[in-house]
């Protein structure tokens, strides 16, 4: 069975998606950017770590083959598919003042659901019905968005094209999945985007030994064997 569902530009979205699940997410237009946070679930207190993830697959940036850690050295989340071919994992979330400065001072009292959104909040609010408080925040991924770190150690951003290209993502654990819609904050243009993200869920083929995500590199390789290893041992606990 294959849910489907849309995230407007500058909406939310949250869930837990079990394991051995696809997440395709296909952008509709250009100036695409869905942030996205990962926690396991139940266990909120492991996350998608993303200095473990880039410093074992020796990259500054996502795409098919790589995977999402956890902070306990666990394979969360494989690239099984990407015609993007660049995803930012470094540039955090968009705040409520810089969206204002950039875009302009809007408000839900007076423009209602057309204010414009910013991703702290997007996170905060979603997170809290999922008993999780702004601590809790982390560095999320920043999908469809192209952010280049130059040799002197700046970033800069790039525009790709999004529309009609996607992303699949496989659930390798139980994930509590957080998105929003809204700007990468190192995206220069003054307009708030208005692209959105069209997300589908279906169940993944059992995982193959020639996977492209499990041969990447040796500490992939570990990382599923730490999740499969896990998964062994809480088979039949009490999960509250």
């Amino acid at each position: 069975m294959t849910k489907v569902f849309t995230v407007q530009a500058g909406e939310k979205w949250s869930g837990i998606i079990g394991r051995g699940r696809l997440i395709n997410m296909k952008a509709l237009g250009n100036r695409s950017n869905l942030s996205a946070l990962f926690f396991h679930a139940p266990y909120f207190s492991e996350r998608y770590n993303m200095p473990d993830t880039l410093k074992a697959q020796h990259s500054a940036y996502l795409t098919q083959g790589h995977i999402l850690m956890s902070d306990q050295g666990k394979a969360m989340i494989s690239i099984t598919e990407d015609s993007v071919g660049w995803h930012d994992p470094l540039s955090g979330y968009t705040t409520r003042s810089g969206t204002d400065a950039k875009y302009g001072l809007t408000r839900y009292q007076t423009e209602r659901n057309n204010w414009y959104r910013s991703g702290a909040e997007n996170f905060t609010v979603e997170m809290y019905r999922h008993q999780l408080t702004p601590r809790d925040l982390t560095t999320p991924v920043n999908f469809f968005s192209k952010v280049v770190c130059e040799l002197d150690g700046s970033m800069r951003y790039m525009s790709q094209e999004t529309a009609g290209r996607s992303v699949t993502l496989r659930t390798e654990m139980d994930v509590l999945v957080v998105f929003s819609n809204t700007p990468n904050p190192f995206d220069p243009d003054t307009g708030y985007p208005t692209t959105a993200i069209e997300i589908a869920v279906s169940d993944a083929r059992p995982l193959q030994e020639d996977d492209c995500c499990l041969n990447y590199c040796a500490e992939n390789r570990r990382a599923f064997e730490n999740t499969w290893n896990a998964y062994e041992l809480m088979r039949g606990a009490i999960q509250s």
